[in-house]
């Protein structure tokens, strides 16, 4: 029986994300705190000729295979290794589509690291992350899955050394809407409001903002109540996580976590949660 790996592609939270500038190649200049969920999608992958990728899960409905950046993740690394054989990949996906939370990132970023491995690659995180640049902006942090600093349209990253993060817990609310990266960038105002604070991590999250929170309210008005709901619980901090509708809340306690979680779904049935512990550098 042909061996089958695993791997997590974890739910990506941006902590602050100030936009800077329009760039003429259809991005943004950025700076933005990564952190990762220690949960999200499921990928396993065992040796086969071809290369083949069977979605599953919550959220599987509606996603093509033959476009999924999982594929091209992993035709890139194929080619880039001069890899001659394939593998069947299987993604259980449990992230809500196009909700801010990195989801088709994270995805790609797991194949290239479970790919790494079934191959036999030993190819570094950098050389990883290099590879599925191009294929997105975000997957470069997510290759990491690890609290970083991203910078220029948020491929370029810093990893954080200073552990400010460590022992927090955090709840994932998402109204059940989905919203396109896209239209949300378009609807930046085009102010620069600043820079990322100085200090640690934990500082610079706190004095910071979401700058895409606004256009994303014009297209999703009810992640104000989702903010709102999670604020009552009196988190450390909550904030809408990139381009919407996902909303993200830090709390000392895991306790405080699973109560918040019972009450959104009594009152909020249709409502999608997520919670645990941020990953650092001990957990990789």
């Amino acid at each position: 029986m042909a061996e089958c790996l695993s791997e997590t592609a974890y739910a990506k939270i941006n902590l602050a994300l100030h936009v800077r500038a329009r760039r003429e190649d259809g991005y943004h200049e950025l700076e933005t705190i990564f952190a990762f969920l220690d949960k999200g999608d499921g990928l396993t992958a065992e040796s086969a000729d071809e290369l083949t990728l069977e979605i599953a899960g919550p959220f599987s409905d509606g996603l093509e295979t033959e476009e999924n950046l999982v594929l091209q993740a992993a035709s890139a690394l194929r080619e880039f290794a001069g890899v001659r054989t394939g593998a069947k990949l299987v993604l259980d996906k449990k992230l809500p589509i196009a909700s801010g939370i990195g989801g088709g990132s994270a995805d790609a970023a797991a194949a290239l690291r479970l790919l790494n491995r079934l191959w036999a690659l030993d190819l570094t995180e950098g050389e990883l992350a290099a590879i599925g640049m191009p294929l997105g902006a975000d997957i470069a942090a997510c290759v990491y899955s690890r609290t970083c600093i991203g910078t220029g349209a948020g491929e370029q990253i810093d990893l954080a050394q200073d552990g400010s993060l460590a022992g927090f817990h955090c709840l994932l609310v998402n109204p059940g809407i989905a919203v396109a990266t896209g239209p949300v960038f378009r609807g930046w105002d085009g102010i620069d409001l600043g820079g990322l604070g100085e200090g640690d991590i934990l500082f610079a999250a706190l004095a910071g903002r979401n700058d895409l929170q606004v256009s994303a309210l014009e297209i999703a008005p009810q992640i104000t109540g989702v903010l709102h709901m999670l604020k009552a619980w009196s988190p450390v901090l909550a904030r809408m996580s990139g381009s919407g509708a996902t909303c993200f809340a830090l709390f000392d306690s895991a306790e405080t976590v699973q109560d918040a979680v019972l009450e959104i779904r009594k009152r909020h049935p249709g409502y999608w949660t997520m919670s645990g512990s941020l990953r650092d550098a001990a957990d990789v």
